[in-house]
């Protein structure tokens, strides 16, 4: 695709060539994923180049995997949750949003690289009656506990290929939206608007006590609201306007040159 037409949130430089890459059909949607190589090229600067990111990926070795599984496909996308592994390296990062809406690698440790949270999307019942959900990132999974609804969290482990925990979506739920205009926002479930044949809406709290809603289907539940299940980046989810923003700017700009005029002294 041409790179003016790719997702504002690759964060692609529009002087720096004439095409991006087009994701690989997979488990996510386009313009709800970034693909392997912009994220070794733009994000971890691994590769200079689209060439150089190609042949880290299709190395034999076997180098990048994605969820525990090797891939080899450079332009695979990635989505919110996946665990991007480095073994070379002893690198994990889990594929989130800041909270200006780009994607980010968060880096995780070893520990935490061995799950993810998906969103229950749909639940059935299928052929020969067996019971089925169906999660944000495509995955099926046979005879999940019967407790888990759609909307709510469960732990997939990469090892077991099973559901290792539930993170259930209630009111007090720490949550952290993936769309709409509050994308990369993390805060506290306080209420949910049902609207029959509409989208349903809810109203969220972060920790700072700003509230903002949106829709159901931009939610994702990460912890109960006592702790949460996965890490969380810098910032903590935390919005701040233009005036926060200059001012945490400019702190830190008056604490480094305070650093240095007294390594100057």
């Amino acid at each position: 695709m041409k790179r003016v037409n790719a997702p504002k949130q690759w964060y692609l430089g529009k002087l720096k060539g004439v095409y991006g890459t087009k994701p690989s059909a997979g488990p996510h949607k386009t313009r709800e994923c970034i693909p392997l190589n912009v994220l070794l090229q733009q994000r971890l600067k691994y590769a200079m180049s689209n060439m150089e990111a190609t042949k880290i990926v299709k190395d034999k070795e076997g180098l990048i995997k994605v969820d525990g599984k090797i891939r080899r496909d450079p332009k695979f996308p990635l989505g919110t949750m996946d665990v991007v592994t480095i073994e070379k390296t002893n690198e994990h990062f889990r594929i989130l949003y800041d909270i200006k809406g780009r994607f980010q690698p968060h880096r995780v440790d070893a520990k935490e690289g061995e799950f993810k949270l998906c969103k229950v999307v749909q639940k059935k019942i299928g052929k020969s009656k067996v019971p089925h959900i169906v999660t944000h990132d495509g995955r099926t999974i046979r005879f999940p506990h019967p407790d888990i609804q759609i909307n709510d969290s469960v732990k997939f482990d990469f090892k077991s290929k099973s559901i290792n925990g539930v993170v259930k979506f209630q009111v007090g739920a720490t949550v952290m939206l993936i769309g709409g205009n509050n994308v990369g926002r993390i805060g506290v479930l306080s209420s949910i608007e049902k609207h029959q044949g509409s989208f349903d809406i809810c109203h969220v709290k972060d920790t700072k006590g700003n509230s903002f809603s949106t829709r159901l289907g931009n939610v994702i539940v990460i912890g109960d609201g006592k702790t949460n299940t996965v890490s969380i980046p810098k910032g903590e989810g935390i919005r701040l306007t233009l005036i926060q923003e200059r001012d945490a700017r400019r702190g830190e700009e008056e604490s480094s040159a305070d650093e240095a005029d007294e390594d100057e002294e």
